[in-house]
């Protein structure tokens, strides 16, 4: 099992929204919207390693209203 967090920075202005929209995710098992450099920090655990450039690469950056992400994958 693979673990990764997602950095997302958002249009700020529709967070709840952005943040539900990533929950429904399949592999998404959370998503939390946060103070600091980013704007929502989302949770996944897949399979592989390629289940999480699907995730993050293609599902997430492709919601409306993503500005950018950055994929961290858990070491442990």
């Amino acid at each position: 099992m693979v673990t990764a967090f997602v950095m997302i920075k958002a249009n700020t202005g529709e967070a709840d929204r952005l943040r539900d929209e990533i929950k429904g995710i399949d592999g998404v098992d959370s998503a939390h919207i946060v103070a600091g450099d980013v704007d929502i920090i989302a949770k996944a655990r897949v399979e592989t390693p390629a289940a999480v450039k699907e995730i993050a690469a293609t599902r997430i950056q492709g919601i409306k209203g993503i500005e950018d992400t950055q994929t961290y994958i858990a070491m442990d």
